[in-house]
């Protein structure tokens, strides 16, 4: 059931918990201008509140969807902000953006 796969076909799909983690080590991003200017253009585009569904945080901090599970309604995630990055996970009920691959 990834979106990425659905909407892109064959080949495409969410990055996991260790792709996110590589990329967010290697990446040197300690604010959200560096994760825009990297390869992968990841923009601080804010989420969706699963309380109510207002958008929070736009224009200050990203965070990233991973298909990887933390635990049974938490998903592990990208987050970035003005003074970093990290992965970590949070309520799958919020609407986080996702970055599709290729493989």
């Amino acid at each position: 059931n990834d979106p990425c796969t659905i909407l892109l076909g064959t080949g495409w799909r969410i990055p996991t918990y260790s792709e996110w983690n590589n990329a967010d080590i290697n990446g040197g991003w300690d604010n959200y201008t560096k994760t825009y200017k990297s390869v992968l253009k990841l923009h601080a585009a804010g989420y969706l509140y699963y309380d109510g569904g207002s958008l929070v945080s736009r224009g200050s901090n990203g965070s990233y969807w991973s298909s990887t599970q933390s635990i049974y309604t938490y998903g592990w995630n990208l987050f970035f902000n003005s003074v970093g990055s990290y992965v970590s996970y949070d309520n799958k009920a919020n609407g986080f953006s996702l970055r599709c691959l290729r493989d």
